[in-house]
């Protein structure tokens, strides 16, 4: 007999939908930010990650992905002569996020590729659960 807190099929997709929308989230915010300056390189936005971390679950054998939390990318901010710029500091300069749009937009057609991925799997599953059903 099964153990009633394994981990199902279903619940290990739910975890890999999560962690594919938290990306997905985390890209968006990025490209929204995209462009945006400050006047310190300090206050400048600073990309965010999605850091995922693999659990195994030992009642059933099956690993999953979860998003274990976002950090911030180390990725330096734009240092931009703009004085005409309310923002810019006594040199002229504003800092602007050192965002890639392109590597932004990758990121989010990926995850939703992966999302997609996850959705077809539990759809042939069902299909898989309801003809075994039909067959008995």
């Amino acid at each position: 007999m099964s153990d009633p807190r394994a981990m199902s099929l279903f619940d290990l997709s739910t975890r890999a939908m999560s962690a594919q929308m938290v990306r997905m989230n985390a890209a968006a915010s990025n490209l929204a930010n995209a462009g945006s300056v400050s006047s310190t390189q300090e206050g400048a936005y600073r990309p965010i990650r999605t850091v995922f971390a693999a659990t195994l679950d030992e009642a059933s054998g099956l690993a999953s992905v979860e998003s274990a939390g976002l950090v911030r990318s180390e990725t330096p901010p734009v240092r931009r002569y703009d004085p005409g710029h309310p923002l810019a500091d006594d040199t002229g300069h504003v800092f602007e996020a050192g965002i890639d749009e392109t590597a932004e937009m990758v990121e989010i057609t990926e995850s939703a590729r992966q999302y997609q991925n996850i959705v077809q799997a539990l759809q042939t599953a069902k299909q898989l659960m309801l003809d075994t059903i039909r067959s008995k």
